[in-house]
């Protein structure tokens, strides 16, 4: 009976330890590997684990002749919340150094979920208001652009922490935030007319949706798909598309409110990227992606870490990128170099290389192109056939790279080639979070 006490502890702790990232953004590959490093260092070899979109499982049988002990999980929400990413990071790594046990490891993790954010709400708003503006400034907005964005950016977070507070599904909560920020880019428009300002109204409801996109959460799912979890990939990619459905919808609504507000939707094209000077695309560039780690609870010591990842990849970026036909090749560029330089300083600031990479990514804009493309689509324009493989080919482009980057800075840790040679299950793809830099000798020393 006490031996199997201890292996539910064990089972439990991966468990939890797993739900949290899978819920904070990590993707399926980490969080197997996480659980499996756990399990093999506290003597449970080959356990069972199944990691789905919404579900973790794990099982062990501890003799052949007894049942086995199966624990499971279920991931009611996901939100990005980097500050439990690295606290847990470093959890399993005390952990796997034999610095804490498996007792105080239950402790620190029931302390950690219990515990809030250091940002207060209020300030989280007005930084994804930066996001906002700053995004607008990469699209070659002026300063009422910039503003409105702002505006629409803290506007809009309210609204889906109410919404997502109520339990309201993503489809309506993203209908209902790319709603009001087309009211808010026609109300612009209209306040423009007036002041005699001539205002992009195509660029505002670029920069107002740019919170909404779902290009982070279609970055997942390939990478999922990449390392060989493709349930979990299907699973994300649906998702994406329906957050994508919802955006879509809750744009034409707004857009049929523009003749009662006397604007004019002549050329009128949400979605459309036009970059500003590349001075001002860097600069833009690295306060959006500094920003919206902040948003996700990022620990302020990586924003110096995705400050210089953010710059390698745009540069990066701007030596390739031409509009015609080679945002694919650009993007997968910046990936490459994104990757490299995300796995060369996450560590030297302890945070995980998912912190810094997911951040420097987001100035990219992987998920404007796909909005284009559900958006024609939705009008009947066959042009929507041709953007959405434009997507594809960007993301897949941006994770492959992502990925190759891993490979080029650091090669797969010996200790999770270990685990999965015992286990005869093949993890392949980058370690973002969880067993990363080799850190825990330990385990394959008890081996």
């Amino acid at each position: 009976m006490s031996e199997v006490r201890e292996a539910y502890k064990v089972l439990d702790l991966a468990l939890r330890v797993g739900e949290i990232l899978l819920s904070s953004g990590a993707g399926a590959a980490d969080v197997t590997a996480t659980m499996l490093a756990i399990t093999e260092h506290a003597g449970l070899r080959q356990a069972d684990v199944d990691v789905t979109f919404t579900a973790l499982r794990m099982g062990y049988q501890i003799d052949p002749d007894e049942p086995p002990l199966l624990l499971s999980r279920t991931v009611p929400q996901r939100d990005l919340d980097y500050d439990d990413l690295t606290r847990v990071q470093g959890l399993v790594n005390d952990l796997l150094r034999d610095r804490i046990d498996i007792a105080e490891a239950r402790s620190r993790i029931a302390w950690l979920n219990s515990t809030g954010h250091y940002l207060p709400a209020w300030a989280a708003v007005v930084v994804a208001g930066v996001v906002g503006g700053s995004v607008s400034a990469l699209l070659d907005g002026d300063l009422v652009v910039v503003g409105a964005a702002t505006l629409a950016g803290m506007v809009i977070t309210v609204l889906m922490r109410y919404l997502n507070r109520e339990r309201w599904p993503m489809f309506y909560q993203q209908a209902a935030g790319g709603l009001v920020a087309t009211v808010l880019a026609l109300l612009t428009d209209a306040g423009g007319e007036r002041l005699g300002i001539d205002v992009s109204t195509s660029l505002v409801i670029t920069a107002n949706i740019v919170m909404l996109l779902a290009g982070i959460g279609f970055l997942g799912a390939v990478q999922d798909a990449l390392t060989g979890f493709y349930l979990t990939s299907a699973a994300r990619i649906i998702e994406a598309l329906l957050s994508t459905a919802g955006l879509i919808a809750g744009v034409s609504a707004g857009l049929a409110l523009a003749p009662p507000l006397g604007v004019s939707l002549l050329g009128v094209r949400p979605g459309r990227i036009e970059l500003a000077a590349p001075p001002v695309v860097l600069l833009a560039g690295i306060v959006a992606a500094c920003a919206f780690a902040i948003t996700c609870y990022a620990p302020l010591r990586a924003l110096p870490a995705v400050a210089a990842s953010t710059t390698g990849g745009l540069l990066a970026y701007l030596a390739v990128y031409q509009p015609s036909d080679t945002q694919p090749w650009a993007a997968g560029a910046a990936a490459v170099v994104i990757g490299v330089v995300s796995y060369g300083v996450a560590g030297r600031v302890r945070v995980p290389p998912l912190v810094v990479l997911v951040p420097a990514l987001v100035p990219l804009l992987p998920g404007l192109t796909l909005f284009r493309g559900l958006s024609y689509m939705a009008d009947g324009d066959t042009m929507g056939i041709l953007q959405l493989s434009a997507a594809a080919a960007t993301t897949i482009a941006l994770s492959a790279g992502v990925i190759l980057g891993e490979y080029v800075a650091q090669p797969l840790k010996r200790n999770a080639r270990r685990i999965e040679s015992r286990l005869e299950h093949r993890l392949a793809g980058p370690r973002l979070i969880g067993v990363t830099h080799g850190q825990q000798r330990r385990v394959r020393e008890r081996s």
